[in-house]
């Protein structure tokens, strides 16, 4: 089973390229501290990176 990860927005996209504004958009997020639960897969593991930045990722 894939361990599961929570991820919470702690800053603003507002002057950020538009990839990390369509990266925070495809994970769920959009809103300052607005968290959703992940299954922790490559894919969103990659994406977590790109916008590492802005986002608070916690193990469930």
């Amino acid at each position: 089973m894939m361990s599961k990860v929570r991820i919470t927005q702690i800053k603003s996209t507002i002057d950020r390229p538009e990839r990390q504004k369509l990266t925070i958009k495809a994970l769920g997020l959009g809103k300052l501290n607005r968290t959703v639960e992940k299954e922790n897969s490559d894919a969103i593991a990659g994406m977590i990176r790109k916008v590492s930045h802005l986002v608070k990722v916690e193990e469930i």
